[in-house]
């Protein structure tokens, strides 16, 4: 199974093994790592599992839709150039090792 290794603003990291098919927020929830809150439950409309993905791992992620784009502008934290919804990140074997920085907010 593809790892995921979440990193919180203190610094603290969690790995966890993801199965294929598993949205990063998913995974997070699932296994209890904090800062994610998901208050739409994964349905791309309210912007509270924002990450920022490592930036060298950025061109393994699926294209962002202009339904994300839109949303990351209304993110609670600092918007950046690797910041995407977790919950649009599936899982998958190329993204084995995928590492996600949460912001210190996201309401």
């Amino acid at each position: 199974m593809p790892k995921i290794t979440y990193i919180v603003a203190s610094g603290a990291t969690t790995e966890i093994d993801v199965a294929s098919g598993t949205s990063v927020m998913r995974a997070a929830l699932q296994t209890g790592v904090p800062g994610i809150l998901a208050e739409c439950g994964g349905n791309t409309m309210c912007a509270t599992c924002h990450v920022y993905v490592e930036e060298s791992q950025l061109s393994l992620l699926s294209t962002m839709t202009a339904e994300e784009d839109a949303l990351l502008d209304g993110v609670a934290a600092d918007r950046r150039p690797n910041s995407r919804l977790s919950c649009q990140i599936n899982m998958s074997p190329v993204l084995d090792g995928l590492r996600v920085y949460l912001p210190e907010r996201q309401t």
